[in-house]
């Protein structure tokens, strides 16, 4: 068939499974709808025009996703890299795996390239959620660093107010309240060919949603695969909620830590918190050149005590 030929129907019906996730519903609709007016005896030229459009249009777009596949790397250091080929096996025998993994494992930035070393990410995206914006654009960098390729192209993001994503895009980052709202206009998830409901065992009310939502269309989606991971929490609970579905254990890194406490000083005390943690982090420079994790309790204090570390001139 040249470029200037329109499919037929039949064609089209025959080889709908070359195109793109969220297109087949609507092009099969279409279908219906010829050969209903067909009956009628109505018009039909311009569907049929419209239809074999679209019918190019999306294998096109398949096609081009195919070839935009980056060679896929494991961090040998990552636990999660030892236990790939059974994460693997179990993601092609089953609609739904819970992978249980501690915190330092790698489930995080590796799930989704063992996703897209399988095949995945060509007829739909890999959807892969996070509980908070900063963790969605941090992971969506990492992974897009660690497949040599630009942010927002094969790897993307998309978060309230910030949508980095494109036509090409194969893995995409979000909140899990972004998933959720997406279910509002893509009521079967359609544009996805996985979900990776991450960090799981946190228990949001989005969570909590988007696991129940997922149970309610797996049934109308069976080739979309569902991975959800949690820490050592109580996976069996998601396991019972997906029918058993399968668990899979992965270790974390662990590294020594040595505790110090350190008192604030009267001058301190009367300064605000800040302030304080500049002190702090003046005093640990001074012996000691590793890198330093400082915990807020809301972005105002995070924002003002990077503006103010910064201003050290510290490595």
């Amino acid at each position: 068939m040249s470029e200037a030929e329109e499919p037929s129907l039949s064609e089209i019906t025959r080889q709908i499974d070359q195109c793109m996730l969220k297109d087949r519903y609507p092009i099969m609709r279409t279908i219906r709808k010829i050969n209903q007016r067909r009956q009628l005896q109505k018009p039909i030229d311009h569907l049929l025009q419209k239809v074999g459009q679209q019918f190019k249009r999306s294998c096109a777009q398949r096609e081009r996703r195919g070839s935009l596949i980056p060679e896929v790397h494991y961090p040998s250091s990552l636990p999660v890299s030892d236990k790939r080929e059974e994460i693997s096996q179990l993601i092609k025998a089953n609609q739904v795996v819970i992978i249980c993994g501690e915190t330092g494992s790698g489930k995080t930035t590796q799930l989704p390239k063992i996703c897209l070393e399988l095949g995945y990410g060509i007829n739909g995206m890999i959807g892969h959620t996070q509980p908070r914006r900063i963790a969605a654009r941090a992971v969506s960098h990492r992974i897009a660093e660690e497949l040599s390729c630009e942010p927002g192209q094969q790897v993307g993001y998309k978060v309230r107010f910030d949508d980095v994503t494109s036509e090409d895009t194969l893995i995409k980052l979000m909140t899990d309240g972004m998933l959720l709202t997406e279910t509002q206009s893509d009521r079967y998830l359609n544009q996805y060919e996985v979900i990776i409901i991450d960090e799981a065992h946190e228990r949001s009310l989005n969570i909590d949603f988007l696991i129940g939502y997922l149970k309610h269309i797996q049934s109308r989606r069976p080739e979309l695969k569902i991975i959800v991971t949690s820490a050592t929490i109580d996976p069996e609970r998601f396991s019972r909620h997906f029918s058993m579905a399968p668990v899979i254990e992965v270790s974390g890194r662990t590294y020594p830590v040595d505790i110090k406490y350190r008192p604030m000083t009267e001058q301190e005390e009367e300064q605000d918190v800040v302030s304080a943690v500049v002190a702090t982090v003046e005093e640990i420079s001074r012996i000691d050149h590793g890198d330093i994790l400082v915990f807020f309790a809301t972005e105002r204090e995070i924002r003002e005590a990077a503006d103010a570390l910064s201003k050290l001139g510290l490595r």
